[in-house]
């Protein structure tokens, strides 16, 4: 009789054991404050260092042309590379979105200055650009209101799939088609102030 109490208490501690168990696993697996961790890529450029001035030659107020960028440290299983460029300084509640480009094959590291702004340039083969904060197709260069430092973002995103997104999308809608799919992503930052 008095073996009773004792195996209820065990069974019990094991019951309580398992179901402890079982939160951990559903935790690891479904719990939405868990946050997923992807590689760094690096990007860097020709034309100006990471976090230093933009040159002239590449903004509103000269040539207007994309720098140049290059990038390692990507992931064997990428599938395919997307490029936002946006200013949070800019005014208004949203960044100002300079530059969006998108179905870049897995091969490409790098990109010469200069992307042609059309909706599917020449080089690099299969890219695919939207439309930036201006209204108009590919790269659009710094041009703040003077008087602020304004700061540049070239965020770079390594996907495990091939997105195939129509030309001419806005940023919205190629960051909600990447959704679950970003295995690696890097920041180059570079700064303008318009005077």
């Amino acid at each position: 009789m008095a073996l009773r109490p004792i195996l209820a208490c065990l069974a019990m501690l094991v019951a309580a054991g398992l179901c402890a168990c079982d939160r951990k696993s559903a935790g690891k697996q479904g719990d939405p404050d868990m946050t997923v961790q992807t590689q760094t890529i690096t990007v860097r450029s020709d034309a100006f260092e990471a976090d230093g001035k933009i040159p002239k030659k590449y903004t509103g107020e000269g040539e207007n042309i994309s720098p140049s960028l290059r990038w390692t440290e990507v992931p064997a299983a990428a599938k395919e590379f997307a490029l936002i460029v946006d200013d949070p300084d800019a005014p208004g509640k949203n960044p100002f979105v300079h530059w969006v480009l998108y179905n870049v094959l897995p091969t490409v590291d790098s990109l010469k200055e200069g992307v042609e702004k059309t909706p599917e340039p020449s080089m690099p083969v299969g890219a695919r650009q939207g439309r930036n904060s201006a209204g108009t197709i590919g790269y659009f260069g710094p041009m703040p209101p003077p008087g602020r430092v304004h700061h540049y973002h070239f965020h770079l995103y390594a996907l495990d799939k091939a997105m195939d997104l129509k030309p001419e999308m806005q940023k919205e809608q190629v960051l909600d088609a990447m959704q679950g799919h970003i295995l690696a992503e890097g920041e180059l930052v570079g700064t303008y102030e318009k005077k």
